[in-house]
């Protein structure tokens, strides 16, 4: 690789990692804050809830169009409007007034960030000849793995510090600074797919807002209520829609002959699955030393590291390991952990508990999380022909991000028909009740990591769509021993 290429990809790595970093970060900042919130603009567990998932729905709901947008006007002129949008946004979060302009600004920041995301991916996987792209996936991993372990810790720190506002505050110079960045270092570069699938992407939303909305309202109106089940049936029928357009559509947002591919289809579904056991639990956890223990921001925040910290450690060698010894191993026992880390949890929690009894479930959960953030993006891609990395890349980040959505409105409907803020010992009645949940999916997750194959056929880098993957050829990336 000559120096300058690779100066080149260095300077993609430190700039796509910056940004993945920001918008990792609010996806956890918030949870730390919304005891915070809550006391400053009010609400319940419900609308609280719409602070997370605001972000994380927009988020999921555009990440696919984002890596459209990227191929059709170039990766780099629409990875700096999308720091653009996330950064303004931010400012707007700050400045809200009251809880549904927090919401709202928070849904913008998600519509940024998915444009964001799935280019810092592509670009990356770009920018790295083969035989490196493990590695620097890895890092990616790392910096996402950071942006997750920083958030509830920065979150605690600004919030007992300053005030609440100050968690998105603190994004607006990162994002001042990497346009220019960006604008200067980052080759421009296009997509041969560069058609906008405005009915799928119109479909989409409004199935899985539906979903979203019905779960979330489901414990506050009954679950037989008329809104919540035409809420949850609109949101089905918009989907099955939304399947059967991609089915005929001349350029699908979501080419749907992806899932023929066991790889692709299996490490989206686990991915789904440690998403909504991760996000829901910590949307949670997060809140459970400030409401049923009486911490402070900042201690609680402190509380979280031995879970958060270690995607950062972890994920690189997960990266580099996953070149070595294949990616079903890695995934099949993050999964695990995660599972058996939030297990126990449940089993011994309680108002009184010591933080010394929580920290080995807590890193066990982290180590988990970390062996499966880089493993699971090195085998979506390797399932895939590389002019569609943006397609696969926008597509598995979008269904992990809905499985947070999931896990938050599941986990928290459960948590309010069993707990609540009354009380210390409400509050831990929720958690013990909802943890379990997020036990089973996660699951379900490492069963469905075990279908990955152990060797994923090469796909051929072929001129048309139509094009179908050779058979008998090997990538490394998915090889295992």
């Amino acid at each position: 690789m000559p120096a300058s290429d690779s100066n080149k990809a260095i300077w993609t790595l430190i700039i796509t990692g910056a940004a993945l970093f920001m918008t990792a970060l609010d996806n956890l900042i918030v949870g730390v804050a919304l005891p915070s919130i809550r006391a400053d603009l009010g609400g319940t567990i419900e609308t609280l809830q719409w602070t997370v998932n605001a972000y994380t729905l927009t988020f999921a709901v555009l990440l696919i169009t984002g890596a459209a947008l990227g191929d059709r006007f170039g990766r780099r002129r629409m990875f700096v409007i999308g720091v653009g949008i996330f950064t303004v946004a931010s400012a707007a979060a700050a400045l809200a007034p009251d809880l549904n302009s927090l919401i709202a600004a928070r849904a913008v920041q998600g519509a940024g960030a998915a444009i964001v995301t799935p280019l810092t991916l592509t670009l990356v996987s770009g920018a790295f000849p083969p035989e490196k792209r493990g590695a620097a996936l890895g890092i990616w991993g790392g910096i996402s793995g950071l942006g997750v372990a920083l958030g509830p810790l920065l979150g605690g720190a600004v919030v007992e510090g300053i005030s609440w506002q100050w968690i998105f505050w603190i994004n607006v110079p990162v994002g001042l600074v990497l346009v220019p960045l960006a604008m200067r270092h980052l080759s421009e570069s296009t997509g041969p797919d560069q058609a906008l699938d405005l009915p799928g992407l119109g479909l989409v939303g409004i199935g899985l807002f539906g979903i979203t909305f019905g779960i979330i309202r489901g414990e506050s109106l009954g679950w037989t209520s008329l809104t919540v089940m035409a809420s949850i049936g609109i949101g089905l029928l918009a989907l099955a829609a939304f399947v059967a357009w991609e089915l005929r559509a001349r350029e699908p947002m979501l080419p749907m002959r992806f899932f023929d591919s066991r790889a692709f289809s299996a490490t989206n579904g686990l991915s789904f699955a440690m998403f909504f056991g991760t996000f829901g639990a910590i949307f949670l956890l997060s809140q459970f030393f400030q409401t049923a223990q009486g911490l402070g921001p900042l201690e609680a925040g402190l509380r979280t590291l031995p879970w958060t910290a270690m995607p950062m450690i972890v994920a690189p060698i997960a990266g580099l390991l996953s070149d070595r010894i294949g990616t079903r191993p890695l995934m099949f026992t993050g999964l695990t952990l995660q599972a058996a880390g939030l297990g126990w949890i449940a089993l011994i929690t309680s108002p009184e508990i010591a933080f010394g009894q929580l920290v080995v479930p807590f890193m066990m959960a982290g180590s988990g999380m970390a062996l499966v953030f880089p493993t699971a993006a090195a085998t979506v891609l390797s399932a895939v022909r590389e002019r569609e990395e943006g397609k696969a890349s926008g597509t598995t980040n979008a269904i992990r991000e809905i499985g947070g959505v999931m896990g938050v409105a599941v986990l928290s409907s459960v948590f309010a028909a069993n707990g609540g803020f009354e009380s210390p010992q409400a509050f831990n009645d929720g958690v013990v009740a909802a943890l379990p949940i997020a036990v089973a999916v996660l699951a379900i997750g490492a069963v469905l990591a075990l279908l990955v194959p152990r060797r994923t056929p090469a796909v051929e880098q072929a001129e048309t769509d139509e094009a179908r993957p050779r058979t008998g050829e090997l990538r490394p990336a998915a090889e295992t021993a």
